[in-house]
C-alpha cells in the first residue's frame, strides 16, 4: 500500500499530540507516586501514628482502592457518554486535576491527628476517598483519549512512549527526591510534617500546569470513525466482559501490576531496615530510573526490530531473572542490587508502556466486535489495573510492616533476621510468583498482534464508511 505524507498542518497536529500528551503526565504521576508508594511510610515513620491506626489505614486504603477500582468502568461510562463543546474527554481532566489536588494537599495536612484514633482514621477514610475518585475522574479522561488521537500503531507507540518517559520522569524525580528533599526542608520549616505538606503543595503546582499544557496543545483526529452513540448503563459489563482480549490482558496485567507495584513500595523500607541505609535509596531510585527512561527512549526501536510479541517476552525475563539475583544478593552488595534493580526496571518499563498499546488496540477490536466505540471504558481498565494491584500490594506492605517489626524499629539494629526473611520474601519472592503466572496467562490469551489488528481497523472503516488514512504516519 502506498503512504502518504500527510499536510503541514496535520504534521504539527501529530506533533503536538505526540508532545503535548507526554507532558502533561510529568506532575500527575509525580502526584500519584507521592500518594501510592510514600503515603504509609508518611504515617508510620512522619506522623508515627500507632499500630492499631496503621492497620486501620491499611485497611482503609486497600478497601477504598479496590472500590475506587470497580468505580473505573463506571466512570468510563460517563466519560463516554458526555457531549460537550470541549469534547468528551478534556471536561473530566481539567475537573479531576482540580479536585485531585485540593484533597491531596489535605491527605498531607495531617487532618485527624489529635483527635482519636477512629476519628483519625475516619477523616483519613473521607478524605482519601474523596482523593481516589477525583483522580480517577482525571486518569480515565486522560488515558481514554489517547485511542481517539491516532489509529496508526507505530504513531500510537510513539505517542505513548513519549507519555511514558515524561510519566517516568515525573515518578523518578519523587523516588529520587523524597528523602534528601524531605529532610532538608525538615531543617528549614521545623519538622517533617510540613516538609513533606510543602513538597505536596509544589507537585500540585506542577500538576496544574502541565495538565494545562496538554489540554490546550492535544486535538484528537477527525478522522476516526465515531458513530454518535450513548453506552446505555445496562451495557456497561457486556461492553467489558464480551471484549475477550480486554478481559485476558486485564488479567495478565493485574497479576503484574500487583508484583511490581509491591516491590516498589518496600523500597524506602528496604533500605532503612533490611540494608542499614536509608540514603542509599535515593542512589538506587536514580540509577533505576535512568533505566526505565532509556528503555522507554529505545522502545521504538526494539518494537519495531523484535515486534511486541518478542519484546513482550524478552522484558518478562528481564524482569523475572532481576528479582531471582536481588533476592539471593547478600545485604551489602550495591553492584549486585543495582544490576538486579537495572533488570527489574528496563524491563518493567518497557511492559507498562507495552500494556498501554495492548489495552489501547482493544478498542478497536471492541468496535469490530460490538458495534460501539467505548475509548473511556476500555480504558478504564488500565487505571483499574494499576489501583486493584495498589489495593493487594498495600495490603501485603502494611501487613509486613507490622508482622516484621519494622513498625516498632527505629533502625536496621532493631531488625531480627527472621523479619529481615519475611520483608524480602514479600518484597521479592511473591512477586515474582505473580509476574510468572502473569506471562502464562498473556501468553494463552491475548492474540491481537498488528496482522489481527490491522485486518480489524480495516473492517471497521469499511463498515462505517470512514476514509482510509495512511498506513503510516511519520513525522
Amino acid at each position: 500500500m502506498t503512504t502518504s505524507s500527510p499536510s503541514a498542518a496535520e504534521h504539527r497536529r501529530i506533533l503536538r499530540n505526540r508532545y503535548g500528551f507526554g507532558l502533561g503526565t510529568l506532575g500527575r504521576d509525580a502526584a500519584y507516586t507521592m500518594i501510592s508508594l510514600y503515603l504509609i511510610f508518611y504515617l508510620s515513620d512522619v506522623l508515627e501514628v500507632s499500630d492499631s491506626v496503621l492497620g486501620g489505614v491499611t485497611v482503609v486504603l486497600v478497601v477504598v482502592r479496590i472500590f475506587d477500582a470497580v468505580n473505573d468502568p463506571f466512570m468510563g461510562v460517563l466519560i463516554d457518554n458526555t457531549r460537550s463543546r470541549f469534547g468528551k474527554f478534556k471536561p473530566w481532566i481539567v475537573l479531576g486535576a482540580l479536585t485531585s489536588s485540593v484533597f491531596m494537599v489535605l491527605m498531607f495536612a495531617g487532618l485527624g491527628v489529635g483527635m482519636g484514633d477512629l476519628a483519625f482514621i475516619l477523616t483519613f477514610a473521607a478524605v482519601y476517598l474523596a482523593w481516589e475518585i477525583t483522580f480517577t475522574a482525571n486518569d480515565i479522561g486522560y488515558w481514554s483519549m489517547l485511542p481517539a488521537l491516532t489509529q496508526d500503531q507505530a504513531e500510537r507507540e510513539r505517542i505513548g512512549a513519549f507519555a511514558r518517559i515524561c510519566a517516568n520522569i515525573g515518578t523518578f524525580t519523587m523516588v529520587v527526591a523524597i528523602v534528601p528533599v524531605s529532610n532538608a526542608l525538615a531543617d528549614v520549616v521545623g519538622d517533617l510534617a510540613t516538609a513533606y505538606l510543602t513538597i505536596a503543595g509544589a507537585v500540585v503546582v506542577l500538576t496544574l500546569a502541565c495538565q494545562a499544557v496538554m489540554v490546550l496543545l492535544v486535538e484528537e483526529d477527525p478522522e476516526i470513525p465515531v458513530r454518535e452513540q450513548r453506552t446505555p448503563w445496562r451495557d456497561l459489563a457486556p461492553t467489558i466482559f464480551r471484549n475477550d482480549q480486554l478481559i485476558a490482558i486485564t488479567v495478565a496485567l493485574v497479576l503484574f501490576m500487583t508484583a511490581f507495584t509491591t516491590t516498589v513500595s518496600f523500597g524506602i523500607y528496604y533500605f532503612k531496615y533490611v540494608w542499614g541505609d536509608e540514603a542509599m535509596y535515593a542512589v538506587f531510585a536514580a540509577v533505576l530510573g535512568v533505566a526505565q527512561i532509556g528503555a522507554l527512549v529505545i522502545h521504538p526501536w526494539l518494537s519495531a526490530r523484535f515486534g511486541r510479541e518478542g519484546l513482550f517476552r524478552t522484558a518478562i525475563g528481564l524482569v523475572a531473572g532481576g528479582y531471582v539475583l536481588f533476592f539471593l544478593t547478600p545485604t551489602g552488595q550495591l553492584a549486585l542490587v543495582v544490576v538486579a534493580g537495572l533488570a527489574i526496571f528496563a524491563g518493567q518499563a518497557t511492559i507498562q508502556l507495552l500494556m498501554l498499546m495492548f489495552i489501547a488496540d482493544t478498542v478497536e477490536y471492541g468496535q469490530w466486535k460490538l458495534g460501539r466505540r467505548n475509548e473511556s471504558i476500555t480504558l478504564s481498565l488500565q487505571p483499574f489495573i494499576y489501583k486493584l494491584g495498589s489495593a493487594a500490594a498495600a495490603g501485603i506492605v502494611g501487613w509486613t510492616v507490622i508482622a516484621s517489626g519494622m513498625s516498632a524499629a527505629d533502625s536496621h539494629e532493631d531488625m531480627t533476621a527472621a523479619g529481615i526473611t519475611l520483608v524480602k520474601t514479600a518484597m521479592l519472592l511473591i512477586p515474582l510468583a505473580l509476574i510468572v503466572l502473569s506471562y502464562i496467562v498473556h501468553r494463552r490469551f491475548y492474540r491481537l498482534d498488528a496482522t489481527r489488528y490491522a485486518a480489524i481497523v480495516a473492517q471497521v472503516r469499511e463498515r462505517d464508511g470512514a476514509p482510509t488514512p495512511s498506513d503510516e504516519v511519520q513525522a
